[in-house]
């Protein structure tokens, strides 16, 4: 007797395409992850945004990211990995009773056709997901705003601005919210990309911390990165959100991450693995202990967390105001025309500098 009809009807041959969920067994599977690229093991759709959201979860319970009670900003630029930050974080915190307070919290940098869209983006979040919104502005925090910045300094060293203003505008605006915590989407990819960079620029101090899911806990307010080990091919495979505005900056097509980011897709393309390889490697390395590194103080003039006396957000807006915008950029040497910290003095000009109040904003926290 043929075995095959021995306990009723042959079964149909399995057809390429047609496999079930590795992980269900009941519905058609529909993806390999890109996290971990598995040629034999792909899941169903719905499977997926389970393990997608369990991994998080997991992530927030094993670093013990928050505790009840604590009021968290959620950084949201309207992009997709906030976007897909705050859905899952409010989600989470609703299905794991984690007990937070979330608000969103925005920078709007002055970009023309970039910023002013993807903050409507946001406000659409904040009618969706039901969380309050807090946007802070370049221009009313600093006087500037990035196209003003840029019509100054060029297109060389505009991220720079940028990425110091932005930084201290999203503590400045958490403190406004009473926050305790700050949570970012900063992915896996931009962890390594983040990693390969400070190799590159040998700068050790941020190597032995770029690494962290949670840093600044010695500053203003700490900053928690529940997307640490989560592929970015994996949040735009998320579906469960909208995002009708993605782009990218206009002003950031030279940016020297920009670089380092084509490095690690291409590493991915080989080995999917070596994201989280990176991250690793970053998370071991370990710096002697006969090595000095810079103490951590407090800017003289706003009281930001700085090394130096004058924090670097300082720096740069005092060049902006004297009208030598590219003071803080670089390292410049003591000569002709430099004060004794090697900062070049604004000649013949006679507005008063010793203080960054006035026209273009202070930093008063």
């Amino acid at each position: 007797m043929d075995s095959s009809s021995a306990d009723g009807a042959r079964l149909p041959p399995s057809r390429a395409g047609s496999r079930l969920c590795v992980r269900c067994g009941e519905r058609k599977a529909a993806l390999k992850r890109p996290k971990t690229l598995e040629q034999v093991s792909p899941i169903c759709r719905e499977c997926f945004y389970v393990v997608f959201e369990d991994e998080i979860h997991q992530t927030i319970v094993d670093n013990t990211l928050f505790k009840a009670g604590e009021r968290v900003a959620i950084g949201a630029s309207g992009g997709k990995d906030s976007t897909v930050l705050a859905y899952v974080l409010s989600e989470l915190n609703r299905r794991h009773n984690y007990g937070l307070d979330l608000f969103l919290l925005s920078v709007d940098e002055g970009i023309t056709g970039y910023r002013d869209d993807s903050l409507e983006t946001v406000k659409r979040n904040e009618i969706q997901y039901g969380l309050p919104l807090k946007i802070v502005s370049y221009k009313d925090l600093y006087g500037w705003t990035m196209d003003d910045i840029v019509k100054a300094i060029g297109l060389k060293n505009n991220c720079t601005f940028c990425g110091v203003f932005r930084r201290q505008a999203l503590d400045r605006g958490a403190a406004l919210l009473k926050a305790d915590k700050i949570v970012t989407g900063h992915n896996a990819d931009d962890i390594a990309e983040t990693v390969l960079l400070n190799i590159l620029r040998g700068d050790i101090a941020r190597l032995s911390r770029c690494t962290f899911i949670t840093t600044g806990e010695d500053g203003p307010i700490p900053r928690c990165k529940p997307f640490k080990y989560t592929y970015e091919k994996e949040i735009v495979i998320y579906p469960l959100y909208e995002i009708s505005h993605i782009s990218v900056c206009i002003y950031s097509p030279n940016a020297y991450r920009g670089f380092a980011r084509e490095f690690i897709k291409d590493l991915e393309r080989m080995r999917p693995r070596a994201i989280l390889d990176i991250i690793k490697s970053g998370e071991n390395f370990r710096i002697s202990t006969t090595t000095r590194m810079p103490e951590q103080g407090t800017c003289e003039r706003c009281g930001y967390i700085s090394s130096q006396k004058l924090c670097k957000a300082c720096v740069l807006l005092d060049g902006l105001n004297r009208g030598l915008p590219k003071l803080g950029i670089g390292r410049t040497k003591a000569g002709p025309g430099a004060d004794g910290d090697g900062k070049q003095r604004a000649k013949g000009s006679e507005r008063n500098t010793s203080s960054l109040q006035g026209k273009h904003g202070n930093f008063d926290f």
